[in-house]
């Protein structure tokens, strides 16, 4: 489908643009319910698995799978539940970690009540 029909779809009513944009578009094929995991080193691993396998996408892995885990929350916005989105910018440290870079928020290195 192109842009422009996007655009008119959008345009006349339609609310689900971005889903129709996370299945069609050539970023990522992600796991099922990869973002309502419960561990946010589980989701990150996830999208680092479908980045590192993906041979679609435009970017470096690490900026695909980060971008896909932004778009999520921020097509979500107010209706993303306060303790969900926490854990997904748990996630965002976590895919940092694992891709060897500097996390950005240091008190997201361990989760309250979990052990070394």
């Amino acid at each position: 489908m192109s842009i422009q029909k996007d655009i008119e779809k959008t345009a006349a009513g339609d609310d689900h643009w971005s889903q129709h944009v996370s299945e069609t578009s050539d970023a990522l094929d992600l796991e099922a319910g990869v973002f309502s995991l419960a561990n946010p080193k589980d989701i990150a691993q996830s999208l680092k698995n479908a980045a590192d396998n993906s041979r679609r996408r435009k970017s470096g892995p690490f900026r695909s799978a980060m971008s896909m885990l932004t778009f999520y929350i921020n097509r979500a916005g107010r209706h993303l539940p306060a303790a969900q989105r926490e854990l997904l910018e748990e996630a965002k440290d976590e895919l940092r970690a694992l891709y060897g870079r500097q996390r950005q928020n240091p008190l997201h290195t361990k989760r309250s009540g979990e052990q070394d």
